[in-house]
């Protein structure tokens, strides 16, 4: 089975075909940060403008390198949820129209879900075995950051163990480098500077860092670093030298790695569960991945990350998922919808306060 996946939920528009052994045959992604990077984020009506004009390219890219023509393609994966909607919309017409005029069937996939299943994909012959389930895993993005337990492939075997009370980490990582005069998107240039910076230099409180009064709650909180973040740089500027900056990012990245490994495994252990996965954009940040294996292995928990093609927004996990419920005989009609909220129940409530 050879599955064609699109990918247009936020900023990014993706076009791959994957195989039922999760190889990725072909994965074309074009980037819209150029787009964006003027506003320090992601401007909705110009996301879903750029995506109009790039999806179809994307898709017969995706076709010319994997050598294939349309009556090698089985089926058609396409994000429909979470997301910006009218991001999503361009996807999901264009998956539908795709499907009708080739007379393919069609899902629909969770993005979240998605990064969950990235860790399936098969980017190389020498790529690492996949993980066994069920898995503990954390998805940390710009714009979701949870901890679940994952006991099948399918979003009724998800479970949510632990989320962010308010902004997700990758949404931390890119306020903070707007507020530090970084450009955008933030989390590979401060992944940059904190390589060569002491990540001791500025000492952080970590919001719901061991839980409530030292629970073991795996519910997390990112705006309060970034708000010590916004007050420091009120209080002294934003760092004139550059040794001074690669502190105050690795400083910032330490604190917000430590707390995301810390509670992965913590989450693995409570569970009982052996194993770790990494998924979503922040998981191509070069500490977490270190910090994650690192503390897994003392824990005698095994560490599965995705390549880093396989972190960030990509169509070939949306194919993988999608193929999944292929496999399983599940069809979407014309009546799949675009939608701003995730089919995964959630346990976390937003905002602060007693739960």
């Amino acid at each position: 089975m050879r599955v064609l996946g699109l990918e247009s939920s936020c900023d990014e528009t993706g076009a791959a075909i994957v195989d039922h052994e999760g190889r990725v045959l072909a994965d074309v992604v074009h980037s819209q940060v150029s787009v964006h990077a003027p506003y320090g984020g992601v401007i909705p009506e110009l996301a879903s403008r750029d995506h109009l004009r790039n999806v179809g390219p994307v898709v017969r890219e995706a076709l010319a390198r994997a050598k294939l023509g349309w009556e090698a393609i089985d089926g058609i994966a396409v994000t429909n949820r979470p997301g910006l909607v009218g991001a999503l919309l361009v996807g999901v017409q264009a998956a539908k129209g795709l499907a009708w005029a080739r007379g393919l069937p069609l899902v629909g996939v969770d993005h979240l879900v998605g990064h969950l299943l990235a860790v399936f994909l098969r980017r190389s012959d020498d790529a690492q075995a996949p993980p066994e389930f069920p898995f503990v895993a954390l998805l940390a993005s710009g714009g979701h950051t949870a901890i679940y337990r994952v006991d099948g492939p399918r979003a009724d075997r998800i479970r949510e163990l632990g989320a962010t009370r308010d902004d997700a980490a990758g949404e931390a990582f890119d306020k903070v480098a707007k507020l530090l005069g970084l450009g955008y998107p933030g989390g590979p240039v401060i992944d940059r500077f904190a390589a060569r910076g002491d990540a001791k230099a500025v000492a952080f409180t970590l919001p719901m860092g061991r839980g409530r009064a030292g629970s073991a709650s795996f519910e997390m909180s990112f705006s309060g670093i970034k708000t010590q973040v916004a007050a420091r740089v009120r209080e002294r500027g934003v760092p004139g030298s550059e040794q001074e900056m690669a502190d105050l990012c690795a400083s910032f990245q330490a604190a917000v790695t430590s707390v995301l490994a810390k509670k992965l495994v913590a989450a693995a252990v409570s569970e009982g569960v052996r194993t770790v996965v990494l998924g979503g954009g922040v998981a191509a940040n070069r500490e977490l991945r270190e910090r994650a294996t690192a503390l897994a292995a003392q824990h005698g928990i095994r560490a599965f990350i995705p390549e880093l093609a396989s972190c960030t927004d990509n169509a070939a996990m949306i194919a993988y998922a999608g193929l999944v419920r292929l496999r399983d005989g599940e069809r979407d009609d014309w009546g799949l919808v675009a939608s701003s909220a995730t089919s995964l129940p959630r346990t976390t409530r937003k905002g602060g306060g007693a739960r």
